[in-house]
């Protein structure tokens, strides 16, 4: 499948919720430019408080499993549905993009989520998928996406 997905996962707790680390934690971009590798590929970027908030980078020849990414070739199209997932706010009715060749989504949601028990303090993710159906060029992640899909929702 001639597909290119950069998923971007930010992860924070309390800590970075105010000022100072709520300034770095903002600087954290939500787009890279990609690698010069041939799809399918899965650009993956995560940045973690603990680490300062410096991209630890991952690159995949395949993509991410049907329960982590939901992509599905549909004739000349490609439907995108991401998975419910985990964590608070809960998202069960997801929104559908269907994309033409050449075109690219950006999806952006956060969580928050606690242990099993929930005994243990929140901790904070946004994610920022963005996937390509078709050739793309090293910065097209880096510009406006065709559709834009944001699920962000204020986390206490």
């Amino acid at each position: 499948m001639d597909v290119t997905v950069q998923r971007i996962r930010t992860t924070w707790s309390k800590r970075s919720r105010g000022f100072p680390q709520a300034a770095l934690r903002n600087a954290a971009p939500t787009a890279f430019p990609l690698p010069a590798d041939p799809a399918p590929m899965l650009h993956e970027v995560v940045m973690r408080e603990e680490n300062d908030f410096v991209p630890d980078v991952r690159i995949v020849h395949d993509l991410p499993l049907r329960h982590e990414l939901g992509l599905r070739l549909m004739r000349d199209v490609l439907r995108v549905q991401l998975p419910a997932g985990f964590g608070v706010p809960v998202r069960n009715h997801r929104p559908v993009v269907t994309l033409q060749h050449g075109e690219w989504v950006r999806w952006q949601m956060n969580n928050r989520y606690s242990s099993m028990t929930g005994m243990a303090d929140w901790h904070y993710v946004l994610h920022t998928v963005s996937i390509g159906f078709g050739p793309m060029a090293r910065d097209a992640f880096l510009s406006e996406p065709d559709y834009h899909v944001d699920e962000r929702a204020s986390l206490r």
